[in-house]
């Protein structure tokens, strides 16, 4: 839902001079593809959700949609660059969503390998974020994220500045949280990460919600497999000298150059 107030655009004569280096124009075209694939596989909220990607630098400035545009018309140029207090380090004729700044700039300020943020309210991410017992190892996918989910407790809208400090401590460590009574949210050392992560995060809420409905009692592997699964996906080991274990180190990066292609076929404007 849209707040009241808004964190202003910043016009050209307030700012300093645009000066983009190569890296940066780099995360942009992530950014913007993770922008785009968010809405290709459905997972909007008409404006009210958000990405950002955080630009190498002592300064901690960050990326962020420009508030009042769909996530299919987001692209590397109309990014807006804003620092951790809110303001626009750049000229923008854009605005941004103000809880987005809460959340994102907490987590930057807080976490320096959190360096893209992904949220957002899908209608199987909300069902969950509801659920007392969170997400249950209820299928192989689930299991990627066994242990790995924070839990933050549901405030309001996040428009106050006092929620920063316990969305952080309730996040830790961890590459995964549910908000409760509001939606999910990854982060990442990269938009590629921060996207698959929530990719496959709304997947394993859509699978356990089909599984429920099922009406019958869920069959939930033991603890000691649902640990050893994790492992495989979050830390896979060497392929074993006798042959008998194999890993699968290259699969997500082969998956988000397969999305980039995708996104080059049906949508290339992300890059402009």
């Amino acid at each position: 839902m849209a707040a009241t107030s808004r964190l202003q655009p910043v016009p050209a004569s307030d700012a300093p001079g645009t000066v983009r280096s190569d890296e940066e124009w780099r995360l942009r075209r992530e950014l913007a593809a993770c922008y785009r694939l968010i809405a290709h596989f459905k997972m909007t909220d008409l404006i009210f959700t958000h990405i950002s990607v955080r630009i190498p630098g002592p300064e901690h400035h960050f990326l962020i949609n420009p508030y009042g545009l769909f996530f299919d018309e987001i692209t590397a140029s109309n990014l807006v660059k804003i620092g951790l207090d809110g303001h626009a380090v750049e000229p923008t004729p854009y605005s941004v969503n103000p809880a987005g700044f809460v959340i994102h700039s907490a987590i930057h300020g807080a976490r320096e390998d959190a360096h893209c943020v992904l949220h957002t309210h899908t209608k199987a991410g909300c069902a969950i974020a509801a659920q007392k017992d969170g997400l249950l190892p209820v299928n192989q996918i689930n299991l990627e994220f066994y242990g790995k989910i924070a839990y933050h407790d549901y405030e309001g809208i996040a428009l106050d500045l006092d929620e920063q400090k316990r969305l952080v401590a309730d996040l830790g460590t961890k590459p995964v949280m549910i908000l409760r009574n509001h939606g999910l949210l990854t982060v990442g050392k990269d938009a590629q990460q921060a996207f698959l992560r929530m990719y496959y995060l709304e997947k394993a809420c859509e699978i356990q919600l089909t599984a429920q409905a099922g009406g019958q009692a869920l069959v939930l592997p033991p603890k000691e497999v649902c640990e050893h699964t994790e492992r495989q996906f979050n830390a896979p080991p060497p392929p074993a000298q006798d042959g008998r274990t194999l890993s699968d180190p290259d699969g997500y990066d082969l998956a988000w150059n397969a999305l980039l292609r995708l996104l080059d076929r049906i949508d290339p404007g992300y890059k402009n």
